[in-house]
């Protein structure tokens, strides 16, 4: 772990890494093996005439991309030596993806906490804030990450969103959901359903509760109804928006969550102290 990030893994075709490396990623790959920053399995370093059999792996440190930083606090609702649990704010993306890496919950934690086996549980949004559950050790994060991926923790959101007189509440809205790579909406097709949400009016906001874990399903189910989610700039119509301004917030925060913990069987509970500023 090198300031909060793992290496990546690359595995290779065999023979000359510097040559190897070089023609796959160019100038830069082979800078970082002549200056030592490439390491073999056992930990020792690359060098210019190292040469490895097919499919042995090396890892390298990525260069940091130049972020924007996101000026929110993130507090720790809860910790103990399996788990923390934050209060996410908006505009954080939960771990490394794309341009966001240092700015992210999970690098920010491994830095200020010092645990580089931290690893989220589950996933929220970059826009969407609220309670964000983290493994604090490597030996518990299957038991965890598995919980959630079953669905067996019971989530509630509350947002802000017009109001449409013509709808009545409690309503459950079922769709197919599908997600492509490179698309940055979510679209709802025909076909079996994949994606279940419970919607309810409770005056000034709507308490959702997601049934399932498709990607942007609550913005996407909300949309679908016509009262789309407070600063969403996604749905229903994608709108740019410069990677330094943070003066419209979307809307939608990850209120609670409750599961039994698998290791202990005690009931957790854990509630976001954030509130939505509305319209």
């Amino acid at each position: 772990m090198r300031d909060g990030l793992g290496p990546a893994r690359v595995r290779l075709r065999g023979g000359a890494v510097l040559v190897e490396l070089a023609d796959r990623f160019g100038e830069q790959a082979a800078a970082k093996v002549l200056a030592g920053e490439v390491l073999c399995a056992d930990g020792t370093a690359v060098t210019a005439s190292t040469v490895l059999p097919p499919d042995a792996h090396v890892y390298l440190y990525r260069d940091l991309p130049d972020e924007v930083p996101v000026p929110f606090d993130m507090p720790i609702l809860y910790r103990d030596e399996n788990l923390v649990v934050v209060d996410k704010p908006h505009f954080l993306a939960t771990m490394p993806r794309g341009g966001h890496v240092a700015q992210t919950a999970l690098v920010r934690l491994r830095r200020s906490l010092e645990l580089p086996e931290l690893s989220p549980a589950h996933r929220l949004d970059r826009l969407t804030a609220g309670v964000l559950v983290f493994t604090a050790r490597r030996e518990v994060r299957g038991a965890y990450q598995t919980l959630f991926a079953r669905g067996r923790v019971t989530k509630t959101y509350l947002a802000h969103a017009p109001v449409d007189a013509g709808l009545t509440f409690p309503l459950t809205v079922r769709s197919r959901i599908v997600k492509r790579r490179g698309c940055l909406q979510a679209v709802e097709e025909p076909g079996e359903p994949n994606a279940e949400t419970v919607i309810e009016r409770c005056d000034p906001v709507y308490r959702l509760t997601p049934r399932t874990g498709r990607t942007h399903q609550l913005r996407v189910h909300m949309a679908a109804l016509g009262i789309p989610i407070t600063g969403d700039p996604l749905y229903p119509d994608v709108i740019d928006v410069a990677p330094d301004d943070f003066s419209t917030p979307l809307q939608l925060l990850a209120h609670s969550l409750e599961f039994d913990d698998p290791l202990t069987g005690v009931r957790r509970r854990f509630a976001s102290t954030r509130t939505l500023a509305g319209p």
